[in-house]
């Protein structure tokens, strides 16, 4: 029987054949998807884009041209003209967002974190079972406790105040963020702990001094969730808030949607004044946001 010969050069011809395909298959799919991805940065900046030129155009500019054009000379007086209305006082109105949305964050951030690290660290009899009776809540919309919230805000005497939207985040501060911390903390060894009540640290010295430390990212994280929700709810202020002087921006903002209903010109200043805080806060924050999510789960 006549044995076949392999030939090297034809057969390293045919691997640079199959590699040079692979190759180019992977840089079109590659070019694909960065063009499916700008085509979704596009559409989404799309919004923004034309908020920002509309509220640099004069009103006649904006009545005489295309709202997709750039306005040919820029006039920041819609912005003057949003920062003093009377009828409308934008900077009283982000000082009380600043208050409900830093005092809501701040209690979030301790209690979900104090809460997470009992469901993650400590045992007890029925642990997982409340944790799931936890994360059930999560599917419970909203709007079915709003009633039951405000008779007993109502009852407490605290309709027209702050209290029911900073106090309640002091007692859990949401599944969502416990669920997060809790999951970031059980990939943080356990021999942290017991190294240190072996060395005669409480629970109290090893939550605050070893594991909050370590907790940065996911911290970071559950508090831009909590600083934007705070600062862009717009029904829980409208409930509770009836007096002029305590409306959030959300609520400003659709009272002065209300005084001038064609002056889009006006409205979209004050849409950009709303947006600039929650911009600020998620790059600065960017980093950690993205790394507190990576790092959630992982062992």
């Amino acid at each position: 029987m006549s044995k076949s010969v392999v030939n090297p050069d034809a057969l390293a011809k045919d691997w640079k054949k199959v590699t040079a395909r692979a190759e180019l298959t992977a840089k079109i799919l590659r070019a694909l998807l960065w063009m499916v991805l700008l085509i979704g940065v596009v559409l989404s900046l799309t919004p923004f884009y034309m908020m920002i030129v509309m509220s640099l155009k004069t009103p006649g500019e904006l009545a005489g041209s295309s709202a997709w054009a750039w306005p040919k000379g820029l006039t920041w007086e819609n912005y003057q003209k949003v920062l003093s209305n009377p009828n409308a006082p934008f900077l009283l109105f982000f000082r009380n967002s600043v208050i409900i949305a830093f005092v809501s964050t701040l209690g979030v951030m301790i209690s979900s974190s104090l809460v997470a690290y009992a469901f993650a660290r400590l045992k007890f009899r029925g642990r997982d079972q409340l944790f799931m009776l936890l994360l059930s809540t999560m599917m419970l919309p909203g709007i079915v406790t709003m009633i039951p919230q405000y008779v007993l805000w109502k009852y407490l005497g605290w309709i027209d105040t702050f209290y029911p939207m900073t106090i309640p985040a002091f007692f859990g501060g949401g599944a969502y963020n416990i669920f997060l911390l809790r999951q970031f903390l059980m990939g943080i060894p356990r021999d942290i702990d017991e190294a240190a009540l072996i060395d005669g640290a409480n629970h109290a010295t090893i939550f605050w001094k070893l594991l909050i430390p370590n907790m940065g990212p996911a911290m970071a994280t559950v508090g831009i969730f909590a600083f934007i929700y705070n600062w862009k709810d717009f029904m829980g202020p409208l409930v509770i808030l009836n007096s002029p002087e305590n409306q959030t921006l959300e609520l400003g903002l659709a009272t002065y949607r209300a005084l001038n209903q064609n002056q889009w010109e006006l409205l979209m200043a004050g849409s950009v004044l709303v947006m600039i805080p929650i911009m600020v806060l998620f790059f600065l924050g960017q980093r950690y946001f993205v790394k507190g999510i990576v790092m959630t789960g992982i062992k």
